[in-house]
């Protein structure tokens, strides 16, 4: 007897930006690299063109290594920064402490995260400050090793290039070194305006998760190495960990297509244009409320419970009362229109009555 399961309709799926396909031109790329024969493990022209696009948008030279995930991306780069003795200092909200299922300890061989507080996600100076000194050299203790910052965070919020440079340079002067998850990198610098290179190495980061899947890839992140004296160990830690793809080219012909004419930075706008039009929607409705302006393509709000129990009737995909009761988590994709937030404000507006 088979199962079926109901496809949720991209006007209303919210849960996360990963339910939403692929852009047209990277599935078109994906068709492109299907035919024809290349040679395996990334010699093929759609590699070195992704390379190419990736040293041109960080104006340097970098190390690059497709993966198949996220979760790989974070824990392979934290394995190449962080000692099995070591800690990793992370925001208690950040992803790779509540939602990677212990993965990031698996490929560091048990190096242990340790939560650094701070508000709207974001790693506190001064909590850090005190964190990089906590039994540093006692034999009996984990040592600090990395930081790893979430841009943008787990709950919307995106930190300047202030914060980045200060949070790395307090990092940097007790040894440790930098780790970026950018599962929403595009979203973080759109809403910057800033370039890659100023919210990464510029500012003191030294490995970065760059995440496509949420953004209109299918399958596709990359772990960028900013320091040449990692990229052995990264190249031997991928291969090892089952993320060396025979048929690269699928890997990197997403990543070419996604970095070609901006495509990236336009969807990763469109994502947090939609974010503020349902942040902007939602205070002018009475009984709803947002828990913070939101600055990338995520929204916490709180709604009441006949809202949102009459939105999971009407087919309303999303998280709600995960956090705290009323509290509900929208996030928005590049494949989202101005119509389809229209419509989920509307729907907020009749159940709310």
């Amino acid at each position: 007897m088979s199962t079926t399961h109901a496809i949720t309709p991209s006007s209303r799926a919210f849960s996360s930006d990963n339910m939403a396909g692929a852009s047209p031109e990277i599935a078109r790329a994906v068709a492109d690299a299907a035919t024809g024969q290349v040679l395996p493990y990334g010699n093929d022209p759609f590699t070195d063109s992704a390379r190419r696009r990736l040293r041109e948008i960080f104006e340097r030279d970098v190390d690059v290594f497709p993966v198949s995930t996220g979760s790989a991306a974070n824990g392979l780069s934290l394995a190449a920064l962080t000692p099995p003795w070591g800690s990793v200092l992370c925001h208690p909200d950040s992803h790779i402490n509540t939602d990677e299922c212990g993965a990031p300890e698996f490929f560091t061989n048990g190096a242990k995260l340790v939560g650094v507080p701070g508000a709207d996600s974001k790693i506190d100076p001064e909590a850090l400050r005190a964190a990089v000194r906590r039994r540093a050299g006692d034999v009996h203790s984990v040592q600090p090793s990395a930081m790893s910052i979430s841009q943008a965070t787990e709950s919307g919020s995106v930190y300047t290039l202030e914060e980045i440079r200060r949070l790395s340079a307090i990092a940097e002067d007790a040894g440790l070194r930098v780790h970026m998850d950018g599962a929403r990198f595009a979203n973080a610098l759109d809403h910057l305006g800033a370039t890659p290179a100023e919210m990464t190495w510029k500012s003191g980061v030294d490995v970065l998760s760059f995440g496509a899947t949420k953004n209109g890839a299918m399958t596709a992140d990359v772990i960028v190495c900013f320091d040449p004296a990692l990229a052995s160990e990264l190249a031997f830690r991928t291969k090892r960990a089952g993320q060396l793809a025979s048929k690269m080219r699928f890997h990197t012909a997403q990543i070419d297509a996604y970095l070609t004419d901006g495509l990236w930075l336009r969807n990763a706008r469109q994502a947090n244009a939609m974010a503020t039009r349902l942040g902007d929607g939602l205070k002018a409705i009475p009984g709803t409320g947002l828990l913070a302006t939101p600055q990338a393509n995520i929204l916490f709000c709180r709604l009441p419970h006949q809202v949102t129990e009459g939105l999971l009737a009407e087919g309303y995909a999303f998280y709600h009362d995960r956090w705290e009761p009323g509290v509900v988590r929208l996030v928005t994709a590049f494949s989202h229109s101005a119509a389809d937030i229209d419509q989920l404000l509307e729907a907020v507006r009749r159940l709310s009555r």
